[in-house]
């Protein structure tokens, strides 16, 4: 006996992994991607589809908000751009996709 192994506890060795474990070590991943896909994956493509819907409903003289922040209201649509008129005769054409709230109705004027 060393005075060492006093102050430090010797190392053995782990027993070995007992075989056909797979049960166990399957459900890990498998419970990580059900709960990734319920946190990250599903909420995201609901609001995908949310805009999407509320991106195809749009219609002349509904008062909008870009997703750069630009509010106005549409007078032309067309199949991939509306024209947002910012103020008294400043129009603006923007991708249909990048228009990002609709606002209720007199929302701009009372602003």
């Amino acid at each position: 006996m060393n005075l060492l192994d006093f102050l430090i506890a010797p190392a053995y060795a782990a027993p070995a992994a007992a075989p056909g474990g797979g049960l166990g070590t399957l459900l890990f991943p498998i419970a990580l991607i059900a709960i990734m896909y319920f946190l990250m994956i599903r909420p995201q493509m609901k609001r995908a589809k949310e805009h999407k819907a509320m991106v195809e409903k749009l219609a002349r003289g509904d008062e909008v908000i870009t997703s750069g922040g630009i509010a106005g209201t549409i007078t032309d649509i067309g199949d991939n751009f509306v024209t947002v008129e910012i103020a008294d005769n400043v129009r603006i054409r923007v991708q249909k996709g990048s228009v990002g709230n609709v606002l209720p109705k007199g929302t701009l004027k009372s602003a």
